[in-house]
């Protein structure tokens, strides 16, 4: 097992191997203690969060039950009030003497003129006196018999009543929430007439005790699913309690009794919660990033870039060794055991490459010159049959169009006799750049008489290029190209230019026509051709011309010359050849 698994590594790459230690021992690690330590954190979290609710809901029934228990407080004291029971009881003569009595027992009961610490609390005593005069605190028991109150708080079987109600019965009036303790006033057992004690607190004040907590939470106090108060929303009082509508978002329940009704108590999440908690352990989980992730990638990556690159410089350096020149490795300043590794491959490339220079690659060189060219000479040879009869006949010809006055039957044959010599003498394959371009001439203007008007041409050469030595029959064979490809396929004028120039490094020649183009596809073909022409491609095939014009640069220029062809379809062709300044010869001239 150990064997294979030493086997299995052997095949995997230096960096792989790196990056595998890196995330098992380092990110693995990591992520399951930072995974543990953060889901402590958002489980801390959450448990504070159930705290916090819990604690609201808390406050608020502590704080809905001390509103109640103050006006609870009054009405214990007015319920222990035997002075009131007397004078609920009393039987008046009339209302004069009713209000005699009512101005004293005012006056005399301090509580019932300020109750202390109950702010607008309205407090109102019926009594089944039909002698009492209704007005002020005091009311005969029929005029609430007709009242919704009355009617709950006898349906309701308690002695006393906390009731949540929306007051609508009076049109004209303003409707409004209300709320409502009503018990009966039968402490003593000579109680007499039956007596109602109705406070009503004020709910706009309940309201703003609520929002002066300033909870985060949003919280509603609710009774058989309608909204009583809340802080989350706005508590109009002229509006009917509605429907409790978001219990999607209740993030806790708390349940509480009063006066043996049930009321509950719903805190909502806060919108922003989980984005708040985020935001809160963003700075700790970005410092458990810095510290646990991304430092030790840098350390990583900075010793694998002193491994692993290097090595990798040192594989790409042996593998030019299948070609017939060594490279060496550039910029080796290290002092590890890589870094002499290098220096001696370096200095072992010297030597072999003075060995390949003097031993091997100059034959080599003379060599394939010399078997391009008699194959060169051989494919020129299937065109030519008995060439010196053939000029004898183009002289004759041009003669006898001559004696008949044909002048332009003679200058075309003369320019063809001057083409085909110099297809046909291979004696020195060198011909001066001008004299190329004069050949080029002698085919345009044969041409010329073919196309007419649709073939205009301009030959443009810089004085400084003039001398320089090409192979021969390469200019004309790219304008031969340019006028079958490019004027023939066109309907319309087009133009044909000749170009060479010299800039700092190269000599360019540029053959560029206005004709219908050519595909992209059929674009790269030619690039493609032209960079890697050798004599088993043009063997191969049959339109070798231009492959064997590229080969032949090549070879004279030791393999330095570059070509392209940039065309769009419709517009024109470009094919551009450089060649360094370096490899080009200019003719000796004759003293």
């Amino acid at each position: 097992m150990v064997n294979r698994l030493v086997t299995f590594l052997n095949n995997i790459s230096l960096k792989s191997k790196l990056r595998g230690l890196y995330i098992i021992c380092v990110i693995c690690p990591l992520v399951l203690t930072d995974g543990v330590i953060i889901s402590g954190i958002i489980s801390s979290r959450k448990t504070e969060q159930q705290n916090e609710m819990q604690n609201v809901a808390a406050a608020v029934e502590n704080g809905l039950t001390s509103q109640i228990d103050r006006v609870e407080y009054l009405m214990q004291n007015i319920y222990l009030n035997q002075y009131l029971y007397n004078y609920l009881n009393k039987t008046y003569e009339s209302p004069a003497d009713y209000y005699t009595n009512y101005s004293a027992f005012m006056n005399s009961t301090f509580f019932l003129g300020n109750p202390i610490g109950v702010d607008r609390t309205q407090i109102i005593m019926y009594a089944d006196n039909p002698t009492i005069v209704n007005g002020g605190r005091f009311r005969r028991l029929e005029t609430a018999e007709g009242e919704k109150w009355y009617q709950d708080y006898l349906e309701c079987g308690k002695r006393t009543m906390l009731s949540f109600y929306y007051d609508d019965r009076y049109p004209l009036y303003q409707p409004e929430r209300k709320i409502l303790l009503v018990t009966e006033l039968d402490y003593f057992s000579e109680s007499g007439v039956k007596k109602i004690l109705r406070v009503e607190m004020n709910y706009s004040n309940l309201v703003k005790y609520l929002n002066s907590m300033n909870f985060s939470y949003p919280v509603y106090i609710c009774q058989r699913g309608k909204v009583l108060l809340s802080n989350a929303e706005a508590n109009n009082t002229i509006q009917d309690f509605y429907m409790f509508s978001r219990a999607s978002e209740i993030a806790y329940t708390k349940r509480f009794t009063l006066y043996d009704q049930d009321y509950q108590i719903y805190v909502l999440r806060k919108p922003d919660e989980f984005l708040n908690s985020l935001q809160r352990m963003f700075p700790f989980m970005l410092i458990l990033i810095l510290l646990n992730v991304a430092l030790p990638w840098i350390v990583m990556n900075l010793i694998e870039r002193s491994i692993t690159v290097r090595i990798k410089q040192l594989d790409n350096a042996f593998r030019t060794v299948e070609g017939d020149r060594i490279e060496p490795i550039e910029c080796v300043y290290n002092k590890d055991e890589i870094g002499r590794l290098m220096t001696n491959y370096n200095r072992m490339v010297d030597r072999m490459n003075d060995l390949i220079q003097t031993v091997y690659k100059d034959k080599l060189h003379e060599q394939n010159i010399s078997i391009a060219k008699q194959k060169a000479e051989l494919l020129a040879l299937h065109s030519q049959i008995n060439p010196h009869f053939l000029f004898n006949a183009l002289e004759s010809i041009r003669m006898h169009s001559v004696l008949k006055e044909e002048e332009e039957t003679a200058d075309m044959i003369q320019n063809l006799a001057v083409m085909e010599r110099q297809y046909v003498d291979w004696g020195n394959d060198s011909i001066e750049i001008k004299q190329e371009l004069e050949f080029a001439e002698a085919y345009l203007r044969l041409q010329k008489y073919r196309f007419g008007n649709r073939l205009s041409y301009e030959l443009d050469i810089e004085e400084d290029c003039e001398n320089f030595l090409i192979p021969k029959l390469t200019i004309v064979t790219f304008v031969e190209n340019a006028c079958v490809h490019g004027i023939e396929s066109k309907s319309t004028p087009g133009w044909l230019f000749v170009r060479v120039y010299q800039t700092q490094k190269s000599v360019c020649i540029e053959v560029e026509d206005t004709g219908g183009g050519i595909e992209e596809n059929k674009v790269r073909e030619l690039n493609s051709d032209m960079q890697n022409a050798c004599i088993g491609s043009i063997q191969k095939k049959k339109s070798v011309g231009i492959q064997n014009a590229c080969l032949r640069i090549k070879m004279a220029t030791d393999n330095t010359a570059s070509f392209s062809i940039e065309s769009e379809a419709g517009i024109g062709t470009l094919m551009q050849i450089q060649i360094p300044i370096e490899k080009m010869v200019r003719k000796k001239t004759e003293e």
